[in-house]
């Protein structure tokens, strides 16, 4: 399968390595992509520069958001909460009409420090956002509650036993994705569907908690597991 991702980051990275060692073809996403191609600089979180993961995955396409939206018959938003709803408003709404789209985004705001603000929150989400302005877009909010080596390989943690809340409007996409999950290790029995996308506001707020969490373990490599 086709699969486009919005971002080049090291959640973008994660994802787009595991699609491809599943057999799949993929294309990460950027507004520039000479600069992006070019960019030495490592990040905060410890991930190294685009430059050099590129080599190191070069069968990994990139393109502008235009290109991905085009190209992928699944997408992945993995941009930063603040750049999400331009990324995807820059591959164009006809590129992205009918698609499955899972967003992992989460609208932390870092512009007072850490720890971190939410942009959107209460009585409205990044998913919801996103979800309104692309109204046929099958939007399915995954993975944004735990770190990206998390995502793509469960085991880490408790040999793979925690939860993984997602959410959505339509039944079918979220079918898709738990599929498309297991396939990267997650047990079905551990995939908790919230139900709609207004379940998104509590995944996102979610994150609050998680950032106070990481400031005390010194580590991302932690997930929560609901027992009833």
């Amino acid at each position: 399968m086709n699969i486009g991702i919005f971002g080049t980051g090291g959640v973008a990275r994660s994802i787009a390595a595991k699609f491809v060692s599943l057999g799949h073809t993929v294309m990460l996403g950027t507004r520039n992509v000479e600069e992006t191609k070019n960019r030495t600089e490592g990040d905060n979180m410890g991930n190294i520069s685009f430059k050099e993961w590129y080599s190191q995955n070069n069968s990994v396409k990139l393109g502008t958001f235009a290109d991905v939206g085009a190209f992928g018959e699944l997408l992945v938003n993995a941009t930063t909460g603040i750049g999400s709803l331009p990324a995807i408003a820059a591959a164009g709404e006809k590129n992205l009409n009918e698609k499955v789209l899972i967003d992992i985004s989460n609208p932390l705001d870092f512009s007072k420090g850490f720890p971190p603000f939410l942009s959107v929150s209460n009585t409205d989400s990044l998913g919801e956002q996103i979800q309104r302005a692309y109204p046929n877009v099958k939007v399915v909010k995954a993975l944004n509650t735990l770190s990206h080596p998390l995502m793509v390989n469960p085991s880490l943690v408790n040999n793979g036993d925690h939860t993984l809340p997602i959410c959505g409007n339509d039944a079918e996409a979220k079918a898709k994705i738990v599929a498309l999950l297991q396939t990267f290790g997650w047990k079905s029995e551990n995939i908790l569907d919230l139900g709609d996308i207004t379940n998104a506001r509590g995944t996102e707020a979610f994150l609050l908690l998680w950032v106070r969490m990481y400031g005390v373990f010194k580590t991302p490599m932690f997930q929560l597991k609901i027992v009833k």
